[in-house]
């Protein structure tokens, strides 16, 4: 029974994938490559003395931007899509269950923005090489890791809300969450600044909601 269900995630998964794979993903990383080489060109005109380092941070705020930019767009409209074309209808009645069918999705997601994560952080360090510019390449590896765990929550709250409200409003809403995620230890110290008990029990039951993403 657990093989069987297994094997339809896994087939749900690989369906997504190549979905995704099919939607644009591969213009995102020639965008990116052809951003970092006019970063390249543009900033020892700008920042005479500091450009290495507005590069290093450039490059990974990059990634990391079009890292969200995929799991929030992207994973909203995985399933609502499945939901207004009715597929979904043809596909939950068949021996597979709604948790199968999200988990799936989640995963093929999950597997672009690995495959997207792999190749947008080879042509950064490719092109920090290329101009001999000294990067701690340990440090960057373990942010672009968290930075994809960050990604696989943000994927899984963008798959929620696009089960239960429609496109838009579901991309407003894990914005929202990605916003406040960034902004929940704030969220505390703006309670302890209001000295108003109220306030500081709703922020600190905001804090304990929202995901810590900063």
């Amino acid at each position: 029974m657990q093989t069987a269900s297994f094997l339809r995630i896994w087939v749900i998964a690989s369906n997504s994938f190549r979905e995704v794979m099919r939607d644009r993903v591969f213009y995102i990383i020639g965008f990116f490559a052809l951003l970092l080489v006019i970063a390249l060109r543009l900033l020892p005109e700008v920042a005479a003395t500091t450009e290495n380092k507005i590069f290093l941070d450039f490059g990974l705020a990059a990634i990391s931007v079009l890292g969200v930019l995929v799991a929030v767009f992207v994973g909203t409209g995985l399933v609502n899509k499945e939901i207004e074309k009715r597929t979904v209808l043809v596909l939950i009645p068949k021996p597979l269950s709604r948790a199968e069918f999200i988990i799936g999705k989640h995963l093929g997601l999950s597997g672009v923005l690995a495959v997207l994560m792999v190749a947008l952080t080879g042509i950064y360090l490719g092109l920090l090489s290329f101009s001999k510019i000294d990067y701690p390449v340990g440090s960057i590896l373990i942010s672009v890791l968290y930075l994809f765990l960050e990604l696989g929550l943000l994927t899984a709250v963008a798959l929620v809300f696009g089960v239960f409200t429609s496109s838009l409003l579901a991309t407003l809403l894990t914005f929202g969450v990605y916003l406040m995620g960034h902004l929940s230890p704030d969220l505390v110290k703006l309670g302890q600044l209001s000295q108003n008990p109220n306030i500081q029990r709703i922020t600190e039951s905001l804090y304990l909601v929202l995901p810590d993403l900063s």
